[in-house]
């Protein structure tokens, strides 16, 4: 058996209670926080769903909030913390706010929805890393 891993809607850093973690929770029992969503320009705020990890230990979720549009996104955190921004929803024709997390493929794509907007329904996307 391995670690786990997941998301929190809240926690890390802020006065609001932060904008949630992806962490990492040892076979020792040990919890290690792996990366911080913070609000500010157009990171990702609030992951939904949990993460998925792929061969090379990225972890890939999806964020209800934030992104170019603040229509939400979807995300990598390598084994270092670091985030990449891999889509930002603009609530059009892809959908918005992603409350889901991501299923993975046998050749490694993930796969998600998004709720919609006031404007257009939601939407099942793909996502080829």
């Amino acid at each position: 058996m391995g670690n786990l891993y997941g998301a929190t809607w809240t926690g890390g850093y802020g006065v609001d209670g932060g904008n949630g973690v992806v962490f990492e929770l040892r076979k020792t029992g040990k919890e290690a926080v792996l990366h911080r969503f913070v609000f500010s320009g157009k990171a990702g705020y609030h992951p939904a769903g949990g993460v998925n990890r792929d061969a090379h230990g990225n972890l890939y979720g999806t964020t209800v909030f934030g992104g170019a549009f603040d229509c939400g996104t979807v995300f990598k955190v390598d084994k270092t913390g670091k985030e990449t921004l891999l889509h930002s929803f603009t609530g059009l024709s892809d959908g918005g706010f992603p409350y889901a997390g991501l299923v993975q493929d046998a050749q490694g794509n993930f796969y998600g929805v998004t709720t919609g907007t006031y404007q257009m329904t939601g939407t099942v996307f793909k996502l080829i890393p």
